[in-house]
């Protein structure tokens, strides 16, 4: 019997390493257009998103994967494994890691439930920390532990590509979204140490947002010494190369990941959005 599984949700950034880990599993999301239910990255992808949204105009909602699907993946890992870690999207954005704990009880099967704080990359980075503690032989509970610690670490700046997206979906308030329209003003969204989503600040154009997120990069790179960034984009890969051109000018050896954010995101943020994303030490 394997000793550990990893579990996560479609809100991360699945590279192609952990998709095709024997020991990782990802529950998809479920992303709601009128009656239509779809499950994120199984059938409905982020091309076909966005399409969906050009052609209908009408705002998708999401929502947290079933108990009952957390608990037919637990009774089917339990044979295989003695235990799981699941590191999932803040539990202050989905109900998904309450899913995950629920299920873990109704299966008997002991899994260390891990809040991220965030979401996609940031995800990311938590579980390929996990992997390779596994990986040196820790013990699962010190895993979980570590893990907590190093949600705490992350940074994340996002440039919305809608902001009526972003309204509708209910995750901005009314008088935020107004004066935002009415100034066209480019707020930068982060989620916060509580794993909230708040403005963190108004500026007025992208150009200038841009040249904020370089200052902060360059803040943290200062007190933390980070080495590697992560852009996430929605359908936008000219800017995030961009502004990965942009880093390394300023700091050359920094390491730049590029990747998509996931429907699931993207049904909220738009496309268009531009997040940055970084791990202190």
């Amino acid at each position: 019997m394997k000793k550990i599984a990893f579990v996560t949700d479609s809100t991360a950034y699945i590279t192609e390493d952990l998709k095709n880990h024997p020991d990782v599993y990802v529950m998809p999301l479920a992303i709601i257009f009128g009656d239509t239910v779809y499950e994120d990255g199984i059938s409905l992808t982020t091309e076909q998103l966005y399409e969906k949204i050009k052609q209908s105009k009408e705002v998708p909602k999401t929502s947290q994967p079933a108990v009952g699907k957390f608990v037919e993946l637990y009774e089917k890992l339990k044979k295989d494994y003695e235990q799981a870690i699941a590191v999932h999207i803040s539990s202050k954005l989905s109900g998904t890691l309450e899913s995950s704990r629920s299920a873990s009880e109704m299966a008997e099967f002991p899994v260390e439930i891990i809040d991220s704080k965030s979401m996609s990359y940031a995800i990311t980075s938590l579980i390929q920390t996990g992997m390779k503690l596994a990986e040196e032989g820790v013990e699962g509970d010190t895993i979980a532990q570590r893990l907590r610690e190093e949600a705490d670490k992350g940074e994340n700046y996002i440039l919305l590509g809608s902001l009526e997206q972003f309204y509708k979906g209910g995750r901005m308030s009314g008088t935020q979204f107004l004066i935002g329209n009415l100034l066209q003003i480019k707020p930068i969204i982060r989620i916060n140490q509580n794993g909230e989503f708040e403005v963190f600040e108004k500026v007025r154009s992208e150009k200038k947002a841009v040249r904020r997120l370089l200052e902060l990069i360059e803040h943290a790179y200062d007190k933390h010494s980070i080495s590697e960034v992560q852009i996430m984009h929605g359908n936008v890969l000219e800017k995030a190369v961009a502004l990965e051109k942009d880093v390394k000018s300023k700091f050359p050896n920094m390491n730049v990941v590029i990747g998509e954010i996931s429907s699931t995101i993207a049904a909220h943020a738009g496309e268009g959005t531009v997040a940055i994303i970084w791990q202190h030490k």
